[in-house]
């Protein structure tokens, strides 16, 4: 199984990458994770992502805030999938980072999820690798018809309560 490579700008975006490292580990999936600055370590960013195939990457994940250009620093070097996560800041909330992100220039796509969505990203990152994974693909709908329950169960007391 290939497997996804987490990047944070920052060590401040720890709590994000762990929401992240906690999906992947569910669905045991291999990851690495690393603090490369787009910056401040822009030749050690540009080596993971130029060597990420040959590695075996199926997917990167880029985690950054403010001018948060990781994602988009690391799209640039490779053609392996990147998954961007703007993070929430003081100034913003998040809002410069999520623009940051979501407006690459054509050819260059980096796809991007919600502020601070790390979940959503790790489970992005587990649906590209399962494209050549039926294991992995039935992990994923299982845990759909899981979540799907859970609403169903709440909807029924909401209903019972009501009634």
């Amino acid at each position: 199984m290939k497997k996804v490579v987490i990047v944070m700008g920052s060590d401040s975006d720890l709590p994000i990458a762990e929401k992240a490292v906690n999906v992947l580990k569910e669905f045991e999936v291999p990851f690495e994770v690393h603090v490369y600055s787009a910056h401040r370590t822009p030749a050690e960013a540009a080596a993971l992502a130029q060597n990420a195939r040959a590695n075996g990457v199926g997917a990167i994940i880029g985690i950054a805030g403010m001018a948060a250009h990781l994602a988009g620093a690391l799209a640039a070097k490779t053609t392996v999938p990147v998954i961007g996560i703007p993070c929430k800041s003081a100034d913003l909330g998040g809002l410069d980072a999520l623009l940051s992100t979501v407006q690459m220039p054509s050819g260059i796509p980096v796809a991007t999820v919600a502020i601070d969505g790390g979940a959503n990203a790790a489970l992005l990152a587990v649906q590209i690798l399962a494209v050549g994974d039926d294991t992995l693909a039935e992990k994923l709908d299982a845990k759909r018809a899981a979540d799907a329950n859970k609403v169903l169960e709440k909807n029924a007391a909401v209903e019972a309560r009501f009634q």
